[in-house]
């Protein structure tokens, strides 16, 4: 039993602790774009399209003069 007056305190505030870095990790930004990233390793860092997937993930769509033709 005397245990239990440790372990529920601890136990709180380690629940706390995760909230807080929790809040803290939104706050700052971490989850803002997770499809960004995704879509980045698929184009090379020299293509000036290299931003197309991620327009097209949040809605934008590209300029047609910027887009390549099919390849066949």
């Amino acid at each position: 039993m005397p245990a239990l007056y440790v372990m529920i305190p601890a136990a709180l505030l380690i629940v706390a602790i995760a909230v807080y870095i929790f809040f803290w990790a939104v706050d700052s930004g971490q989850y803002d774009d997770l499809d960004g990233p995704a879509h980045s390793i698929l184009f090379d860092d020299q293509d000036p399209n290299h931003t197309a997937a991620v327009d097209e993930a949040s809605g934008q769509s590209a300029k047609p003069q910027d887009k390549a033709p099919p390849h066949a």
